[in-house]
């Protein structure tokens, strides 16, 4: 992988691989639902569907043609952090998708009759969402664990906010956030650099689009706090989340091995006490998301009302013993093999490496080699998996959960772990 830099400034990740014969392209935005306001949440999720809707000379349909037409995919996808528009092509069509992708980047209209039209396509998406509790739950998780922080405010945004959007608030929201130092281009597969680096300085080398001071964000603060979203549903859908780490912390390998082997799979603790054993719920897993300064650790689990009591019990018990005696020494094996062989895998494509180094210049503005990385995963230790849990338990847990009555969550001692510390 190389880094190179336009003639004004623009950073560009390139990693050639003369093996396939497909190149994945995007570009990638440091911007989403953290830098919003309460007054104009989801407009970055907007943006991104806006950028859809046609040029100058190209109409939403000609795009959407385009791509079938050369046998492409193209498309995009709004986070907490980041937003990412890409595309993956054959070798031979990747000035088209280059051309194509930059026309919509720079040129798109943000019409009014588009952006009314899209706005219903987005309040229906969020429709969709409401009707999906396994999906809610997750967003009702991080008010409980970050408050009213804006890494707490949900991607696609509200039906309030998004009526009060305009093209002007768009086009300005744009402006202020589509900087030069907030983009990285990033390209892999089939390509020659020279030849790259020429077409991608004619097509973004003219933006010019920067500002002398960026938008301070703060760090938020686990408040461990207990959330409930009440919905007519036939499960209790829960989740508990935990201090996490953030991107590229010394730790956040350790915490992905403890996850892996507390819900990351078929053979971690809670699948199998849980769903194997005991038959309690057919989906229970847990997960870790790194934000850039700082990250939360959460477990999932969907049962039956009169079954929540039990799943949350025995969960508290499983966090009870990882918390007083540690992994052992299979899980720890077995966890780093884990952890490789996902790291490998999840590599073979043109995309996953396009969004793995275009996600780390921009949010790190550093990479790892893969041996490096292996290394690291070899070298945790138990001492590094009692640190994780030591900060993961040091404090009151939050709780979310979607169904018809709070009954089972709403007096539960989220500090009964603090005193199970290795």
């Amino acid at each position: 992988m190389e880094k190179y830099q336009l003639s004004n400034g623009m950073r560009v990740v390139v990693e050639q691989i003369p093996t396939v014969r497909s190149v994945s392209f995007g570009i990638w935005v440091k911007n989403g639902s953290r830098n919003e306001t309460v007054h104009n949440n989801g407009i970055s999720h907007f943006i991104e569907h806006m950028m859809f809707k046609g040029t100058g000379k190209r109409s939403a349909r000609d795009i959407a043609d385009l791509f079938d037409g050369i046998g492409g995919n193209v498309n995009a996808f709004t986070a907490k952090e980041y937003t990412c528009y890409f595309a993956k092509v054959l070798d031979s069509h990747l000035p088209l998708a280059v051309d194509v992708l930059a026309d919509m980047f720079f040129n798109s209209q943000m019409d009014k009759e588009e952006l009314a039209k899209e706005r219903k396509v987005i309040l229906e998406e969020i429709s969709m969402y409401e009707d999906t509790p396994d999906d809610r739950v997750h967003d009702e998780m991080a008010k409980a664990a970050y408050g009213d922080h804006p890494l707490a405010y949900t991607i696609l945004g509200t039906e309030q906010t998004l009526e009060s959007m305009s093209s002007e608030d768009l086009l300005q929201f744009m402006k202020d956030r589509y900087t030069i130092d907030n983009i990285v281009l990033s390209v892999a597969g089939n390509i020659e650099p020279k030849s790259l680096l020429e077409l991608l300085e004619t097509y973004f080398g003219h933006y010019q689009n920067h500002v002398a001071e960026q938008t301070s964000i703060t760090a938020p603060s686990f408040v461990g706090d207990y959330s409930f979203f009440q919905k007519k549903t036939e499960q209790n859908h829960i989740c508990l989340s935990f201090p996490g780490f953030a991107m590229g912390t010394p730790l956040q390998n350790a915490m992905i091995l403890l996850n892996n082997a507390l819900g990351g799979g078929m053979s971690s603790r809670l699948f199998q006490v849980i769903r194997e054993e005991r038959g309690l719920a057919y989906s229970v897993y847990s997960y870790h998301s790194a934000a850039a300064d700082s990250g939360l650790f959460t477990i999932y689990a969907g049962t039956a009302p009169k079954q929540t009591k039990e799943v949350i019990d025995l969960t508290m018990e499983l966090m009870h013993e990882v918390g007083s005696k540690g992994l052992t020494d299979a899980e720890l094996i077995r966890g780093k093999e884990q952890l490789k062989g996902s790291l490998i895998l999840n590599l073979e494509s043109t995309s996953s490496r396009m969004n793995r180094n275009g996600k780390h210049e921009l949010m790190l503005g550093k990479h790892n080699s893969i041996d490096a990385l292996l290394t690291r995963i070899d070298a945790i230790s138990m001492d590094d998996i009692k640190e994780v849990t030591k900060i993961m338990l040091a404090t009151p847990f939050a709780v979310s959960m979607v169904g018809t009555s709070d009954k089972a969550i709403a007096n539960l001692r989220r500090d009964q772990l603090v005193s199970s510390i290795i």
